[in-house]
C-alpha cells in the first residue's frame, strides 16, 4: 500500500473544507432560496439550522474521519462497525450524483463568463439562459467544467486540492466584499437589505412545511454534510488538531460567505424589481443576468460575479469528486489519476440528463432525501453505537472538558435525529408532490 496523503498545514485543511462548503450553494442557491422563501424569515431558520444542526453534525464527520484515517465508506470498517458502511456509502453516492448535475450548473457559469465578455446575455437574459442551459452547449460546458475538476483532484490532496483552494477561497472573499460594497451604491439597496434582514415570523408559521426542509437542505448543502466529503477530508488530519476549533472556523467562514452573497445579490434584485418570486435553478441566472443589463457597469460586474461563482463551484466540485475517489484509492490501492478520470467520466455521462433539463429533479432528490438519510445514519452511529470512540476523539487536541463533550453527545443523540427526521418527512412529501404533479418533467 502506498503511503496515504495528508494536508501539509492545518490552514490547508481549513481552506479545503471551507472550499467544499463555500460553493454554488452559497452564492447561487442561498440568495434565491432566501428570496423565494420569505427573505429574512428563511434566513433565520437557515442560521438556526447551520449552528444548531450543521455544526454538531460536522463534528460527527470529523470525528469519524480522523479516528479511522479512512474514506467515508471504509471508515466504519476500520472502526470495527462494518455493518454501518451503508451510512458512508449513502453519502458517497449522494456526492457522486450531486457531482453529475452540479457540473452542469458549473458549465452554465462558464457560459455566463463568456456571455459577460461578449455581452451575450445583456439584451435577452431569458433567451440566453435557454440557449446555454440545455442541449449540446450545456453538455459541452459540463464536459469542460468536469475536466477542470478532474485535473485538480488528480494532482492529489496537497498539490491539487490544497493548492487550488488556498488560491480560490481568498479570491472569493475579496471579490464578494467588493461586489457587496458596489451593491450598496445601487438605488433601492435599502429595500433589498430590508427584505433580507427584517424577518416576518408569520411567514415561517404559514410556510413551515416548505421553509424547514429547504433551510435544512441548504444548511447541509452549504456545509457539505452528508456527502462523506468531510469524513474524507478529516481522515488526512493529524491527531493534535482541534476538531471543534476547526469546525467553528469553517462554519463561520461559510456563513460569512453566504451572508456576503446576500449583500451582493439583494441590492441588485431590489434595484431591478426582481426581489421576490425568484425560484428554481435557472431563475438565479436569468434574474441576475437581466439585472446586470440594467445597472451601471453591469457587464464588468457580471464578469466579476460569474468568476466568483466559478471559483465557488470548483472549490465544491473537487470535494464531491474526492469523496468517491478517496474510497477507490484507499480500498483498491489504485492510482489516483486513473480513478479521478474514471469517476469523472461516469459522472459526466450521468450528467447528460440534467444537461437536457432535469437539474431540478436530481437536485431535489439529493437534498430532500439522500442528504437527510445520510446525516441521520451518521448521527445515530456516533450517538448510539460508537459513542465512546466519538467522545474520545472529539476531545483530542481540544480544550473541551467532559461536560462539553457530554452535551455534544446527547445533542447528537436526540436533537439532531429529531430535526433530521422532521426534515426528511417534509422533504419526501415535497419531492413526492412535485413528482406526482409532473413539476420535474
Amino acid at each position: 500500500m502506498a503511503q496515504r496523503e495528508t494536508w501539509t498545514t492545518r490552514a490547508g485543511f481549513i481552506f479545503a473544507a471551507v472550499g467544499s462548503a463555500v460553493g454554488l450553494g452559497n452564492i447561487w442557491s442561498f440568495p434565491f432560496q432566501t428570496a423565494s422563501n420569505g427573505g429574512a424569515a428563511f434566513l433565520v431558520v437557515y442560521l438556526l439550522a447551520v449552528f444548531l444542526i450543521g455544526f454538531p453534525t460536522m463534528l460527527i464527520e470529523f470525528v469519524i474521519g480522523r479516528r479511522s484515517k479512512q474514506n467515508a465508506v471504509s471508515a466504519f470498517e476500520e472502526l470495527g462497525y462494518g455493518n454501518w458502511t451503508i451510512a458512508g456509502a449513502t453519502g458517497v453516492l449522494a456526492s457522486f450524483i450531486t457531482l453529475s448535475f452540479y457540473s452542469v450548473v458549473g458549465g452554465w457559469v462558464i457560459s455566463y463568463i463568456v456571455g459577460s465578455v461578449t455581452g451575450g446575455y445583456l439584451g435577452n437574459a431569458s433567451g440566453y439562459f435557454g440557449g446555454v442551459s440545455s442541449g449540446l452547449i450545456a453538455v459541452g460546458a459540463h464536459a469542460l467544467f468536469i475536466a477542470i475538476t478532474i485535473g485538480i483532484v488528480a494532482f492529489g490532496v496537497a498539490d491539487g486540492i490544497e493548492r487550488a483552494t488556498k488560491f480560490m477561497i481568498p479570491a472569493i472573499l475579496v471579490l464578494l466584499v467588493g461586489l457587496a460594497a458596489w451593491g450598496a451604491t445601487l438605488p433601492g439597496a435599502a429595500a433589498g437589505y430590508s427584505y433580507y434582514l427584517s424577518p416576518d415570523f408569520s411567514v415561517i408559521a404559514s410556510n413551515f412545511s416548505s421553509i424547514v426542509p429547504n433551510a435544512m437542505g441548504q444548511a447541509f448543502f452549504t456545509l457539505s454534510l452528508g456527502f462523506g466529503v468531510m469524513i474524507a477530508y478529516a481522515s488526512y488530519l493529524g491527531r493534535d488538531d482541534s476538531l471543534p476549533g476547526d469546525s467553528a472556523i469553517i462554519v463561520i467562514l461559510n456563513t460569512v460567505v453566504a451572508l456576503l452573497a446576500g449583500f451582493a445579490v439583494f441590492p441588485i434584485l431590489a434595484a431591478t424589481d426582481t426581489l421576490t418570486g425568484s425560484t428554481g435553478a435557472g431563475t438565479a441566472f436569468i434574474a441576475l443576468a437581466g439585472a446586470f443589463g440594467q445597472v451601471p457597469a453591469g457587464q464588468v460586474i457580471g464578469f466579476v460575479f460569474f468568476v466568483v461563482l466559478l471559483f465557488a463551484a470548483l472549490s465544491s466540485s473537487i470535494s464531491l469528486l474526492e469523496a468517491p475517489t478517496s474510497y477507490i484509492v484507499d480500498s483498491r490501492d489504485t492510482d489516483r489519476r486513473t480513478v479521478a478520470v474514471g469517476i469523472g467520466a461516469v459522472a459526466f455521462v450521468l450528467g447528460i440528463a440534467p444537461a437536457y433539463g432535469y437539474v431540478g429533479l436530481f437536485n431535489d432528490f439529493v437534498f430532500n432525501i439522500m442528504l437527510p438519510i445520510a446525516v441521520l445514519l451518521i448521527a445515530l452511529f456516533a450517538g448510539w453505537v460508537a459513542n465512546r470512540e466519538a467522545v474520545d476523539e472529539l476531545g483530542r487536541g481540544s480544550t473541551l472538558g467532559e461536560g462539553a463533550t457530554t452535551v455534544w453527545l446527547w445533542w447528537v443523540r436526540i436533537v439532531v435525529p429529531i430535526a433530521v427526521i422532521v426534515t426528511l418527512y417534509l422533504g419526501v412529501m415535497n419531492f413526492g408532490g412535485n413528482l406526482l404533479s409532473g413539476a420535474y418533467f
